[in-house]
């Protein structure tokens, strides 16, 4: 056994979870290793739903463009009846974009394009997950971390700060640490499997037998890909037989027709549904993050969404403190990131329950614009806001004009690893500048202008106020300028304090 130099961060697991959270990483120039026991990539197409809120997240990472252009739009359904007749609906409630929201239809991309996409990023910065590289055991004290790995070239330990459990609903980690997962298996049973079929368009998501847990069957083509994935509710019990001739007979028996035959199967699972939450997502160094930490049904595409979102909190934060920011702000991913998943699990359950009766229509509350984390400790307001924005809701976007005259968008702003300070109509930066803070004033005096009206509207600020964005794109503090005390003592308490060197 080898004993290896310490690194900042080991994560254990390389799908959406463990991927996002490495770019975060590497981004901030945190040390970590990223390793999977697999051999391999995971190649199913399982969560192929990029939520809104999701797609402003791989704006950031920088990956946004690269996912769209290998997926697609979620098409329209056809729902075949017992007498022969056929109708027409869309999945997805459709709303135009807007100012504040510039992203509001799912898109669908074959999570294996879509990790494989975050894979190359993350290459870009000189990494790459370890595959064939299983955890196999951990202890910890007021220092650090000491894991033992078994990899391809034997086992060896190292040594790392923190340890996050990326692995999963069968989570390692979790279990190493006894944190109990309740919940309830769901009594639903299902396939879904990646196939290349003949017989059906690709145009439509075909659904029949719907509202009979029996008979139902859909069958959805995979944007980006040859493929259709089929997905229906199978017996609890027995073995499902997931070979080409299999569903080739079960699509028939269920839907009355034999010209859909199944050529090849690329990825196939047979999975029981539950709904779990871990008691706890931090002990001491160890974090849990994605399906280790919720699994809920697929329904409503909330799984990668939340997994993703919960790397993206939790990355900051370690890279923080990392630098020297107070341990206690990495409680607040629990604290902001556990209430989300219990809610994104009694929507997942409805939904379901929806699905049972045939009613597979998605609107706003699955795309995650939504969600916030107004009761967070991070979350100041000075004085305390009575309606419209708060502080720890999700920045809105703007579109606004520099002074120089080129167009420019919030979002560009905020993109990157710092925090942004923005002052609406100020004379004067209330707070100096330092490291990790970008400071922008908008208004006549600005280095930004306002002209469409679009940030006022959004944010509905008062002159002199200032907003503070965190990296992760929520508003971190709201405060007025006879407050930039208070909003200095937030920044030193998030590790922005002002240094000697900048103070002089």
């Amino acid at each position: 056994m080898t004993q290896n130099s310490t690194v900042d961060v080991l994560i254990s697991g390389a799908g959406a979870a463990g991927l996002t959270l490495a770019i975060e990483l590497a981004r901030r120039g945190v040390s970590f290793r990223l390793i999977e026991k697999l051999n391999d990539p995971f190649r199913g197409s399982r969560g192929k739903g990029i939520q809104p809120r999701t797609q402003e997240v791989f704006e950031d990472l920088g990956i946004l463009d690269r996912v769209v252009s290998l997926g697609g739009a979620y098409p329209r359904q056809w729902e075949y009846r017992d007498d022969g007749s056929v109708s027409e609906s869309e999945v997805v409630l459709h709303e135009a974009p807007t100012p504040a929201e510039p992203y509001h239809l799912p898109l669908m991309v074959p999570q294996f394009l879509t990790e494989g996409v975050m894979r190359e990023r993350l290459l870009e910065f000189g990494h790459r997950p370890e595959f064939g590289c299983e955890l196999i055991g951990f202890e910890q004290d007021d220092a650090g971390v000491t894991a033992r790995l078994n990899g391809q070239s034997g086992e060896e330990t190292i040594r790392v700060r923190w340890l996050v459990g990326a692995d999963g609903g069968r989570s390692f980690v979790r279990h190493a640490l006894d944190i109990g997962f309740p919940g309830k298996t769901l009594g639903v049973r299902a396939i879904v499997a990646d196939v290349v079929l003949t017989g059906l368009e690709r145009d439509a998501w075909h659904r029949f037998g719907e509202g009979d847990m029996q008979r139902q069957i859909a069958l959805c083509p995979l944007a980006g890909t040859e493929l259709f994935q089929i997905q229906g509710p199978i017996p609890l019990e027995g073995e499902i037989d997931l070979s080409a001739a299999g569903l080739t007979a079960l699509v028939g028996e269920r839907t009355g027709r034999d010209d859909i035959h199944v050529r090849s199967v690329s990825w196939a699972s047979a999975f029981n549904m539950n709904a779990r939450l871990a008691d706890r997502y931090r002990l001491g160094r160890v974090f849990l993050v994605g399906d280790a930490a919720h699994t809920h049904p697929p329904t409503g595409g909330q799984g990668l969404n939340t997994s993703v979102q919960d790397a993206y909190n939790l990355g900051w934060k370690l890279a923080a403190v990392a630098a020297g920011a107070p341990d206690a702000l990495l409680d607040s991913y629990e604290e902001e990131r556990r209430p989300i998943a219990a809610a994104m699990l009694g929507l997942a359950t409805s939904l379901l329950d929806a699905l049972k009766r045939g009613d597979l229509r998605r609107g706003r509350e699955v795309h995650q614009l939504d969600i916030g984390y107004p009761e967070s400790s991070l979350a100041l307001e000075k004085p305390e806001r009575r309606g419209g924005l708060l502080a720890g809701d999700r920045a809105p976007d703007a579109p606004l004009t520099g002074a120089a005259g080129q167009p420019r968008r919030l979002f560009e702003l905020f993109k990157g690893t710092h925090w942004t300070l923005l002052g609406y109509e100020v004379d004067q930066a209330a707070v100096p500048p330092r490291r990790g803070l970008h400071i922008h004033s908008i208004g006549r005096r600005g280095d930004l202008i306002d002209q469409g009206g679009h940030f006022r509207n959004a944010y509905a600020l008062t002159p002199g106020d200032f907003v503070l964005v965190r990296p992760d794109g929520y508003i971190g503090a709201i405060v007025a300028s006879r407050e930039a005390s208070a909003l200095e003592n937030y920044l030193a308490r998030l590790g922005l304090g002002l240094t000697a060197g900048e103070l002089s």
